[in-house]
C-alpha cells in the first residue's frame, strides 16, 4: 500500500508504532520496521543520551530498515539533556524523529539540518497547523481515545481527522484506538495517510514488557480506562487499577487545590514496576480504550500481515462490493 507517509518515509506498510515509555526499547522497533512498518525508539525511556546512543545502535544490528525516535519535551519542571539526546539522534544516523509534548520548533534547525523527517504528536487542528508552519513533515493527530495524553479539547477521531483533512497541506497519520485492518480503511477514509499505534503494539510477543501488563490489555474492555489530571490540565488516559482509584481519590479531595505533587507517590516511578516487574496495580500507566479491540498477544509481523490483509479484504471486496451494488 503506498500512501504519502510510505513514500516520505520508505516504508512498506502506512503503520507507525509510536513512542511508548518503558516500552520503545530496540527490540519491539526492530520488529515493526522488519514487518514493514516504522518502528520507533523512546529516547526518554534510556536514562542518558550515552545510553541512548547504544540503544539506537543495538537497533541498527537487529534491523536495516527505517526506525525512528520519540523525543518529549517535558514540562518546564523536567529538563533532560536535550541537545546531547538530539545529538545522539543525529550521529545514530536516524532519519525519522516522532516529536511529542511541548513545541519542538527551538530544536527544528538541528533535525532539519540533519535531514531528518519530523512527526510532531498533536492532540487539535490548531496544533497541527502550528506544527506544519514551524516545518514538521507530518503530525500524528491523536483523538480523545487515545492512551496517554488526549489534550483537553476532548475531541474523538470522527470528527477530528476529517477536521484535519480540512485544513493541513502535510500529510497526518492517525493515533489513537487504531487496532487492526478496520481500524486503517477508517482512517485512510477520513483522510489520514497511515496509523500510529501504541497499546496494540504493547500487545506483540516482541514488545519488551511484563506478561502481566499483556495479559491485562487483553483482559480489559474499553470501559477500562480512566482520565486523571484534568484539573491539571495535564489530562492522561490510563488503565483503571487500584493506585488510579488511588490518585482520583486525591484529585476529588484536593478539588482545586490539587497540584502534581499531591500525586507524585501514584505516577513518579510507577512504569519500571510496572512494565518490568509486572506489578498491575503500582500506579497510572497509559493505555488507550483501543484495548477493547486487543483479543491477543501475536507476533509483531503477525498483527502487521493481518491489519494489511483486513484492510485489503475490506477495500476490494466488501467497499468495492457495496460501490458496484
Amino acid at each position: 500500500m503506498k500512501t504519502r507517509i510510505t513514500e516520505m518515509l520508505g516504508i512498506e506498510h502506512p503503520i507507525i508504532q509510536g513512542g511508548m515509555h518503558y516500552v520503545g526499547f530496540a527490540e519491539l522497533a526492530a520488529a515493526v520496521s522488519n514487518a514493514g512498518g516504522l518502528g520507533i525508539i523512546t529516547a526518554l525511556t534510556q536514562p542518558t543520551p550515552e545510553l541512548l546512543a547504544k540503544e539506537i545502535a543495538r537497533c541498527r544490528g537487529m534491523t536495516d530498515k527505517p526506525f525512528g525516535v520519540n523525543l518529549t519535551f517535558l514540562p518546564a519542571f523536567a529538563k533532560p539533556p536535550y541537545p546531547e539526546y538530539i545529538r545522539a539522534i543525529i550521529e545514530g544516523g536516524v532519519k525519522v524523529v516522532e516529536t511529542a509534548g511541548r513545541n519542538p520548533e527551538s530544536v527544528m534547525p538541528y533535525l532539519k539540518a540533519a535531514g531528518i523527517k519530523v512527526i510532531h504528536k498533536c492532540t487539535s487542528v490548531r496544533h497541527s497547523l502550528k506544527a506544519e508552519a514551524i516545518g514538521c513533515d507530518a503530525v500524528s493527530v491523536d483523538g480523545f481515545e487515545c492512551g496517554g495524553h488526549p489534550g483537553e479539547d476532548d475531541v474523538p477521531n470522527f470528527i477530528l481527522l476529517p477536521r484535519a483533512a480540512e485544513e493541513l497541506k502535510i500529510p497526518f497519520v492517525a493515533s489513537g484506538g487504531m487496532a487492526d485492518g478496520r481500524s486503517l480503511v477508517a482512517a485512510l477514509a477520513l483522510g489520514a495517510e497511515g496509523i500510529n499505534m501504541g497499546t496494540r503494539f504493547i500487545a506483540t510477543k516482541e514488545a519488551p514488557v511484563h506478561e502481566n501488563v499483556k495479559k491485562a490489555i487483553v483482559a480489559a474492555s474499553e470501559l477500562d480506562t480512566r482520565l486523571i489530571m484534568r484539573g491539571l490540565r495535564n489530562t492522561e488516559r490510563v488503565l483503571n487499577n487500584s493506585g488510579v482509584a488511588r490518585v482520583m481519590e486525591i484529585e476529588h479531595e484536593k478539588g482545586a487545590s490539587l497540584a502534581i505533587t499531591d500525586l507524585i507517590d501514584q505516577i513518579a516511578g510507577v512504569y519500571p514496576r510496572v512494565m518490568i516487574d509486572g506489578d498491575m496495580e503500582a500506579g497510572a500507566w497509559s493505555c488507550g480504550m483501543v484495548a477493547g479491540l486487543i483479543h491477543d498477544v501475536p507476533t509483531v509481523k503477525e498483527l502487521i500481515d493481518r491489519i494489511m490483509s483486513e484492510a485489503d479484504s475490506l477495500i476490494n471486496k466488501r467497499l468495492a462490493g457495496m460501490s458496484a451494488a
